[in-house]
């Protein structure tokens, strides 16, 4: 397979990954902010924006933190790069160009879902629309993936496809945990309290975990059980322990496939050694953020040592 090709599948899936989480916590922060006074809704929103890691770019816009102008610049502001609207523009362009390695249905899943998308966000997104065009969005992101599984043959292509969408959620997982426990708080006078709770609960919504975290947890809302089951839960497919389980088993695969190891193998060993029979308290006890910044740099560099290991711009 080309560089180029292995390439457009790789970043094809990262962005459709990116605009699904996007969407998922817009959808958290959406309900939450729904339900505040007027005043209450600006923090929650101005939470969102920065655990999107838009916050710089929105603030260089606009003033306020009102619904409207939060969520229409996440869905569509054409001065936003990392909008919805953007990211799954680069989702189908990625997917034009490694058109011969995916499957009809695939490609029409992307297409079709970018026509509905660009025709609802085609104007600005009143409360009236809004949780109708989140549900869009995460929608067209389950119908692409149920496609590829469905139809693609498990071949590099896929592979490469799949270390995408796993490099891409770990790194959204961790940034979500990290934004959480450092900017989220205005106080750790706040610790314990309803608006803790509430925002841990927001970010169980924001990777789609409520109703599993629990199940398994009779209810209760912990920060530091929220911790364990978003990093070491295996059984979780959003967890970072799950995300760098399929990680390995698809980076293994394209080994074998090309005959050799490569760069982001040795690292994916180093990375797998450091969280094998991790347990939360040593993460505590290490530093909630600074393991997941340790994370979150190991996992940048499989994922550079992907590009490189397999020539992505050749």
């Amino acid at each position: 397979m080309l560089g180029r090709t292995a390439n457009g599948l790789f970043w094809m899936f990262r962005y459709l990954e990116r605009a699904e989480n996007t969407a998922r916590l817009l959808d958290a922060g959406l309900r939450m902010a729904l339900t505040r006074d007027l005043v209450t809704a600006e923090e929650e929103w101005r939470s969102v924006m920065a655990t999107a890691g838009q916050k710089q770019g929105y603030e260089a816009k606009h003033g306020t933190y009102t619904g409207m102008q939060a969520w229409n610049y996440m869905l569509r502001d054409k001065d936003n790069p990392a909008s919805i609207l953007s990211m799954f523009g680069q989702v189908r362009q990625n997917a034009r160009l490694a058109r011969n390695a995916i499957s009809g249905e695939l490609w029409e899943a992307i297409n079709e879902n970018w026509l509905v998308m660009e025709k609802q966000l085609g104007k600005p997104v009143g409360e009236n629309r809004v949780l109708d065009t989140v549900a869009t969005i995460r929608r067209a992101g389950t119908l692409a993936h149920g496609a590829m599984e469905g139809s693609m043959l498990r071949d590099e292509g896929y592979h490469f496809a799949q270390a995408g969408t796993f490099i891409e959620r770990a790194d959204s997982i961790a940034r979500i945990l990290d934004i959480k426990y450092y900017l989220l708080l205005p106080s750790l006078s706040y610790v314990g309290s309803s608006l803790d709770t509430g925002q841990w609960d927001q970010v169980l919504r924001s990777v789609s975990g409520d109703r599993a975290y629990r199940w398994l947890n009779a209810g209760q809302i912990d920060a530091k059980g929220i911790c364990e089951f978003l990093i070491l839960d295996d059984a979780f497919p959003r967890s970072l322990a799950f995300c760098h389980s399929e990680l390995r088993a698809n980076l293994a695969a394209l080994a074998r496939l090309h005959g050799r190891e490569g760069q982001s193998n040795e690292l994916m060993r180093e990375a797998d050694t450091r969280i094998a029979d991790l347990t939360i308290e040593e993460v505590f006890d290490q530093g909630l953020h600074e393991f997941l910044i340790e994370f979150m740099s190991s996992n940048a560099a499989i994922g550079q040592a992907i590009a490189q290991d397999y020539r992505f711009l050749a």
